[in-house]
């Protein structure tokens, strides 16, 4: 296994948000389907070891992990011509050292209606459905919308569906993108109106 780590590569690539920049590894970097987002490095401590690391640079305000990526925000006052290939080969070789990216998904909280950090992907990753149509909404996020936003280096959940509206929540490259709001009204809200005819808007909304 440690040969396994010592090759992994990792390319940067851009993505909708100009605040932030997807670091894709070569294999998987997190040991469940999970995902792991921080604000600070109190938030990683404990938690992801790359994060807090992360952190440590100035300009670093927002860490995103799941699957083979991390995601990572950036401040305003610098520009990723001068910080893309640092974070890359700084990403590159923490994984060379190490096989995951975090080393533990803390137990979600339960609270009504909430989509806590960390929690994990996929079904177990959104609110729990209360009817029919929430279980109608989750599945057409999974399968139609989530391969797409994970392909933009962030992820989307679901948080309630209440006379007729879907509260959902963004996170890692989709949370502040400017253009989100825009693919989020003209793209989800369409798909959803469309298969799902109880939806008469979407919202997004902070967890």
């Amino acid at each position: 296994m440690e040969n396994d780590i010592r090759i992994t590569s990792v390319y940067a690539e851009m993505t909708p948000n100009p605040s932030t920049m997807k670091f894709v590894a070569d294999r998987p970097i997190v040991q469940i389907d999970g995902i792991a987002e921080y604000a600070s490095a109190e938030e990683a401590k404990g938690s992801s070891l790359l994060a807090e690391q992360l952190f440590k640079f100035p300009f670093v305000k927002g860490v995103f992990i799941t699957t083979n990526f991390v995601t990572i925000t950036k401040t305003d006052a610098i520009s990723w011509d001068f910080i893309t290939m640092e974070l890359r080969e700084f990403v590159m070789d923490f994984l060379r050292k190490n096989l995951f990216a975090v080393d533990k998904f803390p137990e979600p909280k339960t609270g009504e209606g909430e989509v806590k950090k960390f929690k994990m992907l996929g079904k177990a990753s959104h609110a729990q459905p209360t009817s029919e149509i929430d279980s109608k909404i989750i599945s057409v996020l999974d399968e139609f919308v989530r391969p797409a936003v994970e392909n933009d280096g962030g992820a989307i959940h679901f948080q309630s569906f209440k006379e007729g509206i879907v509260s959902l929540v963004l996170r890692g490259s989709c949370s502040g993108c400017p253009s989100s709001m825009g693919t989020l009204k003209h793209g989800v809200e369409q798909l959803l109106k469309q298969m799902v005819p109880e939806v008469v808007e979407v919202v997004a909304v902070e967890d």
